[in-house]
């Protein structure tokens, strides 16, 4: 098999119904999709060298997946094509984020992405989502898109800075705080203590 086809030279290429410009809005969703899970590979490979986070390479693995659900169903140029994402990824994704914020020391100001190289990564990840998001909202606006996928990218940038957290927790790295920030988060209730 060759890797290259020769039949995008003219700056066009094809979808799964048409062909469309290589900058169409189609592409870049889902092309910036693509990019977000390379990203989400380096972060994968880099938490599995720390064994703390063995659980967290292998949820980013999941999530790659996932994300290769995402393009699929962004690569369909016509409407009643078969789907692959839905609802329950993202659901999953809350109980994920549900666990990782009992699992990080409780945030009071703005941090800046930063301190051991896998949280770094993660929020690399957080910030390429939200673009691939923006993407999709656009290609919403004015095309049948999967609600799924749009949802599903809104709950994993939350869920990559959840993790980007519980990285540096897990590794003893605190995070990077924006210094002028104040306060801005308040502090979680205390459970009250039950009787007996």
């Amino acid at each position: 098999m060759k890797l290259y086809t020769r039949t995008g030279d003219s700056g066009q290429t094809s979808l799964i119904g048409g062909r469309v410009r290589k900058d169409d809005i189609r592409v870049e969703a889902y092309g910036t999709i693509d990019e977000l899970n390379s990203f989400v590979g380096q972060a994968a490979a880099e938490a599995a060298k720390h064994e703390p986070l063995a659980e967290m390479a292998g949820w980013l693995v999941d999530i790659q997946q996932e994300l290769f659900d995402c393009g699929s169903d962004l690569a369909y140029a016509k409407e009643g094509a078969p789907l692959k994402m839905t609802a329950e990824p993202a659901k999953r994704l809350e109980g994920w984020i549900d666990l990782y914020i009992t699992q990080a020391p409780e945030i009071t100001r703005f941090i800046l992405p930063g301190g051991s190289s896998v949280s770094s990564l993660l929020h690399v990840c957080r910030t390429v989502c939200r673009r691939a998001e923006r993407r999709v909202v656009t290609l919403a606006a004015g095309h049948a898109v999967n609600p799924e996928v749009q949802i599903y990218l809104n709950r994993l940038s939350d869920f990559f800075f959840a993790a980007a957290r519980v990285a540096n927790a897990k590794l003893g790295v605190p995070d990077t705080e924006y210094v002028r920030s104040a306060e801005v988060f308040r502090k979680r209730k205390k459970e009250p203590k039950k009787d007996g």
